[in-house]
Formats: C-alpha cells, structure tokens, sequence
C-alpha cells in the first residue's frame, strides 16, 4: 500500500528553457510516506482544508499514537504527521479510511484545493466556494486520467474577496458578481457564466477539470515530465479555449492584463478573532498543532477548516471560544507576536537545515510584516505575499532580505525588517 520516494532529477534547463524532469514528483502523500531526520512523514490533502470534527480528533488520535504528537498545517491548508515510526503505515491508512480522509487511494496526492476559508461565514464574497471544493473534489476522484496530476498540481477558488487568488494556483476560479466567474490557467483567463456544467457540478467545476485534463495532454505531448502548466514548453501549450468547448462550458475569453491582473486584488489573511457571528479564525503557534490543541478546536465545533495562513477557521462555537483556545495556546489575538510567523522544519527534523529555524522564530520580535524563517535556500513552506525572508546560512549566521546578520543580532533585524514596508 504504501510506495518508496525515490529521489526526483531534474535535467536542468539551459536559461528560459523548460524543465525536463527525468522521474514523477516524489512529492509525500498519505500512503507515499517520506524518510525524515526525525522519522516518516505523512502529508494529507485535505480539499478547502476542511475536516469534521470526527476527522479532526483521528488526526489528535493518529499524532499521539504513532506520530510525535503533534499535527504541521501547510502553506496550502493540508495537514502533515511528522516522527511516524518505522511500520505504522497500513495502520495510518486504515485510520485515514476509516474516517473518510481517503476517498480515493489512486488519487490521495491530486487532491490539492484551496478555497476561501471564510466563504459562506461573514457575509463576504460572491459564491461559497466551499462547497465548489467538495465537488471539485469528487469531480477530481471520480476521472480516472486526475491520478497523473502531480501532486502539486494546484487548484485554487476564491470566492471573490481576494484571499487566496494569489497562491500560485496552476487553475484559478473567482467568483464574480452575477453568478460569473473568473477563471485563470497559464497565461489565459476566461469569463464563465453561472450555472452547471454538462455533469451536474458548478460550470466552474467542470472548468477546472478541463484545464487540468489539458494539461495533462499537453505534457504527455511534451514528454517533458512537467509538473505544472508553468513548466510546459512553449510549443506544447494546452488549447485551453478548445478544452473548455469540448466539455460543454460557455467561455469567454478575456486579457489577463489589465482588466484581469495576474496580481489579483488581494486582501491579506484575516487577523485572528470572529468570523461572522458564528465562526472564530485562530492561528497554530509556527504552524503545528499539538494534539490537545486539535481537540481543543474540535469541542463544541460542527467544523473546522485548516487556511493556507497555517491556523485553523472554526465553524460553530462563535467568538465566546477564543478565551479557551487562547488557554490552549492558539494565537487568536492580532497583537500576538506570533502573528504572521511561520518556518520551516529546521534541524533536528530535516537533515538539509543548517540551523534549528523553529527555536529562533519563536523569539520573533511582532510586526506588520510577516516573516519567514527557512532553515536552508530552499525556503520549504514559505508563505505567498510580501514578507520579510530569514535563510539560515549555518547555525550562527543567517541571510535576512538578503543581508548577512548574525544570529546574535537577528531578532533586532527582524523587528526592523517586519516594520519595513515590501512589495509583494
């Protein structure tokens, strides 16, 4: 059931040339396990991040008992077990299935969408893309050719407030006044009316599945093993008008620049605190969740839904919860220092960190300005957005925005660093 990594090179492409990539990504799944400094590790998709609060006490069950008792939130609102021991696979898979966290064993890895985390809670929006995620999702399961999507192939659907239009999604739908939508793939973008497409789903839905069938064409045709539509070869771009046509959906082609920018008008993540009257948004201290923590989140919550922020949105209790989440140990003040930073595993957990990131971004002095700190070049994990960048260049020197500073200095550097306006 479960299948070994094997490592992933990369012919590498002379300048503005294309990737030729010589394997398929070796990117971790629930069943596709990967070998860490501390143990294996389980990435999970979970589609608009979202999980029952049955779902979410597995998880607290599946970190405590097999893991190293706590659970990382993605940059893409899925879920990561970390410190799993050496056998727990079939174990970890029939707990998965046992709670509906593994629909589909040929697609677990594909299931990558991002939805707006507060669509249909505050009022906000054009459209609760939410339940666009659900049936994307079994769109997704149900086609069979979906399982050669890399894992990660990206899908992202905003329900208009321009919370997450600008995740790098590889297919983008925003939701528009009037029941349109605004779709983005490549270089193209299409206007696409309201309505159902030729299987019953949102035409939004099956929009998506078309573009990502297409590019699945275009990259067999390639023979490039490109992993997403940005790495396909300039002369084997999917037809994406003609995709959208053969599968029913009205699509009118519209500029990418300037009435529909690629930098889409974005909000920044929600701060900490209500959403609505009957939702609250907290944020996992340096994005992991002990499993106290996720069963704190759980109590009283009819769900609760991971966001690409590393925090959580929880659906039911209200405002009167943040006090006890507070207890626990979540951020749910946007005072909170914590606020806005994230890194990366670091040493000991991955053995390519050249520091342990996680011990000095908890001393992250607050600010404005998120701020990210990677325990190597590779920058593992790092948020979408302006941001104030700290690389590890060794244990005691690190590259802040690209400056030399000593770890001695560095929260001074970074105090001043996250109060200092960026371009995104």
């Amino acid at each position: 059931m479960l299948a070994a990594m094997p490592p992933t090179p990369t012919t590498p492409p002379e300048p503005g040339e294309a990737p030729i990539r010589d394997r398929g990504d070796a990117c971790p799944g629930a069943l596709r396990l990967h070998a860490a400094a501390d143990g294996l590790l389980a990435r999970l998709r979970l589609p608009a991040g979202r999980l029952t609060r049955r779902q979410l006490l597995l998880l607290a069950d599946a970190a405590q008992d097999l893991g190293d008792g706590s659970v990382s939130v993605t940059s893409r609102g899925n879920a990561e077990l970390r410190g799993l021991r050496d056998g727990c696979g079939a174990r970890l898979a029939a707990l998965l299935a046992d709670g509906g966290l593994l629909p589909s064993p040929t697609h677990e890895r594909v299931r990558n969408v991002v939805a707006s985390p507060a669509a249909g809670l505050d009022g906000l929006g054009h459209a609760d893309v939410q339940l666009w995620a659900r049936a994307l999702d079994a769109a997704l399961c149900a086609e069979p050719r979906a399982a050669a999507l890399s894992g990660r192939f990206l899908f992202v659907l905003d329900d208009g407030r321009g919370d997450v239009a600008g995740l790098g999604g590889d297919v983008t739908l925003i939701a528009a006044p009037g029941g349109e939508t605004l779709l983005t793939v490549g270089s193209a973008a299409f206007r696409l009316p309201g309505g159902t497409g030729a299987e019953g789903a949102p035409a939004a839905v099956s929009a998506a599945l078309a573009c990502a069938l297409a590019f699945l064409d275009a990259a067999e045709a390639a023979g490039t093993g490109a992993w997403r539509p940005r790495e396909l070869p300039p002369g084997n771009l999917p037809d994406w008008a003609g995709a959208l046509t053969r599968a029913g959906i009205t699509a009118e082609p519209v500029p990418l620049l300037p009435s529909f920018p690629a930098t889409f008008p974005a909000t920044p993540p929600p701060p900490p605190g209500p959403v609505g009257e009957r939702a609250v948004h907290v944020l996992a201290p340096l994005g992991r969740l002990t499993a106290g923590q996720l069963r704190a989140l759980g109590e009283g919550a009819d769900e609760v839904r991971l966001t690409p922020w590393r925090g959580a949105v929880v659906v039911g209790p209200g405002a009167g919860r943040l006090p006890a989440l507070a207890a626990h140990g979540l951020v749910t003040d946007p005072a909170d220092p914590r606020t806005g930073v994230t890194a990366c595993t670091g040493t000991p957990g991955c053995a390519k960190s050249l520091a342990d990131v996680r011990a000095d971004a908890a001393l992250a002095p607050g600010g404005p300005l998120p701020v990210h700190y990677s325990g190597c070049e590779r920058r593992c994990g790092h948020p979408h957005g302006a941001r104030a960048e700290v690389t590890a260049l060794g244990p005691d020197t690190y590259l802040l925005d690209g400056v030399p500073v000593p770890r001695t200095a560095l929260a001074e550097a970074v105090a001043a660093a996250r109060t200092t306006p960026m371009e995104s």
